[in-house]
């Protein structure tokens, strides 16, 4: 296609390849993007199966769960019976984030979330970071989760007064060989995302049921063993806690952005996905902020240090019945194995943009005729995942995904700005409110979230961006089809001619 000639894009060289410099601030035509998730890239595409319902669910699938389920025993040593202010701050951050999602996701519904969004505004070095970042987001975050369910399995056949080695139960560092449990639960949500979209989907509504069940049941539970005495003092470990606490529990919000990837499997993306990302992150953050309550009512704070599986066994001293515990702990693997699978489902939609953009390999991208799923990559991505869960402790996963996925979140409210600015005629359904103090707000708490993660954190995020470096000078530089766009195909169309 041929279009005009914009302001303030890089030129090519004369020999019709654009240099470094040049290409990294390319940006991708959202005309470009809507024509690729119309018409596929070389073979069939992703099909149009959600609706709001299933959207939302996703949603809150992906994220309702790992922070109480997984590390509420890690955080509350931190805030102490301020826990719940912690969760109330980082969701608070991450809907400050998510209604730029939703902005985003109703003017850009294309599988690739804000690496899409990034890729269209800031152009491809910064799209390349933020796919990168997403990467360590979804996949870390996956093995993660999935490292908790070895705990509840455990608890659930302590029932039955039988226990899981530490072998098979924990990786090793935490005096285990392999985590079974979590390699389990990632290969089956992988072979139920190969199978089929639309399947998935419906299987993750009934799990997030009962995974909202099992916390409401919960919090019924815990609120008759209640003492207000346990929040005080409600800052043992002052502002400096909470906020650590909070950087750390950010990771219980990371799943959001999933519905955003499922922008061409949507049947009216542009007004569904922002009405599901807003209306998951209004429930969770409820719900979070309510157990967080019920727990520390329940046990004072230090009782929480080092517990694993926390809320089951408040269950198990509350009610000395063996088999509620079993019942919650039950739910607990589903609910876990709700996140694995939607958590899942959005790694392989990132990959497939990047890989149909020619930043990572074709095979990412290559969609079934059979499924209608990029079966080959959710095989290699479910593979990789279910050895990381296994083998690699979850401290180091959570506050891994955690600035990662705060520096993509970031870099969306700043895209939410620019186009505000440069492209302020395009169709709107969803805008964010009391622009542009929202996004500006929403990109300041990222950053203060990130600048409370440890010493650690920060070196294995370094490292993991060297990496990244070094894979797009290795192959996305030289694959990039966006960059081999000749004369002035790389520069958006007028408006008018890709609104729906």
């Amino acid at each position: 296609m041929t279009v005009p000639t914009l302001p303030g894009q890089a030129t090519d060289r004369t020999d019709g390849r654009p240099s470094l410099g040049a290409q990294l601030l390319r940006r991708k035509p959202l005309a470009l993007m809507a024509a690729e998730a119309d018409a596929g890239t070389g073979g069939p595409r992703l099909v149009r199966s959600f609706g709001v319902l299933q959207l939302t669910m996703i949603s809150v699938g992906a994220t309702l769960g790992t922070g109480i389920l997984v590390i509420l025993g890690e955080s509350v040593p931190l805030a102490g019976p301020a826990i719940w202010i912690s969760f109330a701050i980082a969701g608070l951050a991450a809907l400050l984030s998510a209604v730029s999602y939703a902005e985003m996701a109703g003017l850009v519904p294309v599988a690739g979330s804000s690496y899409s969004y990034t890729y269209a505004t800031m152009g491809e070095g910064m799209a390349w970071i933020c796919g990168w970042c997403l990467v360590l987001e979804y996949a870390v975050s996956v093995a993660a989760v999935a490292v908790g369910a070895g705990q509840y399995v455990n608890e659930a056949l302590a029932v039955f007064g039988s226990v899981l080695p530490d072998a098979l139960s924990q990786p090793p560092g935490d005096g285990g060989m392999v985590n079974v449990p979590a390699v389990v639960i990632v290969l089956l949500a992988t072979v139920l995302l190969v199978r089929g979209a639309k399947e998935s989907a419906w299987i993750n509504t009934a799990i997030v049921a009962v995974k909202v069940g099992i916390l409401l049941f919960f919090c019924a539970v815990a609120f008759t063993a209640f003492n207000a005495g346990n929040f005080d003092p409600l800052l043992p470990m002052g502002a400096a806690g909470v906020s650590a606490a909070a950087s750390r529990v950010f990771f219980s919000y990371i799943g959001f952005d999933a519905a955003s990837t499922a922008g061409e499997e949507a049947r009216n993306p542009k007004r569904d996905l922002p009405r599901a990302i807003v209306l998951s992150m209004l429930i969770v953050t409820s719900i979070y902020v309510l157990v967080a309550v019920a727990a520390i009512g329940a046990r004072p704070w230090g009782w929480f240090d080092g517990t694993e599986a926390a809320l089951v066994k408040i269950l198990e001293e509350t009610t000395g019945q063996p088999w509620i515990a079993l019942v919650f702990a039950v739910g607990a693997v589903l609910a876990i194995a709700s996140i694995v699978l939607t958590v899942l489902y959005g790694q392989t939609r990132i990959l497939l943009s990047m890989s149909r953009d020619g930043l990572v390999p074709q095979v990412f991208s290559r969609v079934s005729r059979r499924t209608g799923t990029p079966a080959a990559g959710t095989l290699i991505v479910g593979t990789a995942v279910a050895l990381t869960a296994g083998l690699v402790p979850l401290g180091a996963l959570a506050d891994a995904t955690s600035i990662g996925t705060l520096f993509a979140f970031a870099l969306v409210n700043v895209a939410v700005i620019y186009l505000r600015r440069a492209r302020p005629e395009l169709e709107r359904t969803f805008r964010v409110p009391f622009f542009p103090v929202t996004p500006i707000l929403g990109a300041i708490m990222c950053i203060y979230l990130m600048a409370n993660l440890g010493a650690d954190t920060w070196i294995t995020f370094g490292v993991w961006m060297l990496v990244g470096v070094a894979a797009y000078f290795g192959y996305g530089r030289r694959n990039s089809k966006v960059a081999a766009l000749r004369g002035g195909e790389h520069l958006d169309v007028p408006a008018a001619s890709h609104q729906s």
